[in-house]
């Protein structure tokens, strides 16, 4: 029977530890935090730009005053980009904490079943086209050390990536920051207009060129048609006003 490794497994560190033997192998931009940083920009922006001409679409149809709808503006891209940077800082910490639990369990199996862990192990690099031998030699040196075992476990088995540990913070603000941008972008035409249809169709401009800018800037890191996308995120900022239009008018006609 085969004794227990040498040593047991420390209580996990913070998870930026299990990233850092990977950092050396992603020098691509999207592997990188300025690279993953694209991702909140877009989701931000995108968001900000398709909820704020739904917004001005619906009061505009129902509300006469420009200073009205500007100030209304304002109010719904400070509570939008708060509730969005709560939101993405809630789940991006929700979903560290769950893979720190995973690294947790996962270091308590390698304490506890050593023998099931080491099988694991075999049967990763089996199916990964390895010779018997060669997964031996890979057995006993990931063994070799309880760090180096319940690193490749949690990369191999768990599907860790370096993206998942990206600080909740940074993801809140940037998503926030980024939803306000695209927001308050769109609220300009209204600070020069003398109406608010005027003010409205030059913000409708701005969010379509906006989305039209936004959809093929994404390609940048989905590799995706740029034309397409760009096309296809336009196209459901034009349903937002379409959508924000008819309900405006529909509660127009009701008062």
């Amino acid at each position: 029977m085969a004794s227990k490794p040498e040593g047991r497994p420390a209580s996990p560190p913070p998870v930026t530890w299990l990233a850092e033997p990977l950092k050396r192998f992603h020098d691509e931009a999207w592997h990188t935090p300025q690279g993953r940083l694209v991702r909140e920009v877009i989701f931000g922006l995108n968001d900000g730009v398709i909820s704020t001409i739904g917004f001005l679409a619906g009061v505009t149809a129902t509300l006469g005053d420009v200073r009205t709808i500007a100030l209304g503006g304002i109010a719904a891209a400070i509570a939008g980009a708060v509730a969005m940077g709560v939101g993405a800082f809630v789940s991006s910490k929700s979903q560290r904490a769950f893979f720190q639990a995973e690294i947790a369990r996962e270091a308590w199996e390698i304490e506890n079943m050593p023998e099931h862990e080491r099988q694991e192990i075999r049967e990763i690099y089996q199916k990964l086209g390895f010779t018997p031998d060669e997964v031996d030699i890979i057995v006993r040196r990931v063994t070799s050390s309880p760090e180096l075992w319940l690193r490749v476990m949690s990369r191999e088995e768990l599907g860790l990536a370096e993206e998942v540990f990206d600080s909740p913070v940074r993801v809140g603000f940037v998503t926030s920051l980024a939803y306000q941008l695209g927001a308050l972008l769109l609220l300009i035409p209204y600070a020069f207009a003398a109406t608010p249809r005027t003010a409205f169709a030059a913000a409708a401009v701005v969010a379509v060129v906006a989305l039209l800018a936004i959809g093929a800037g994404k390609t940048w890191v989905t590799k995706e048609r740029p034309v397409q996308a760009a096309l296809e995120l336009a196209g459901l900022g034009i349903l937002a006003c379409v959508i924000g239009l008819v309900l405006g008018w529909v509660v127009g006609v009701a008062v």
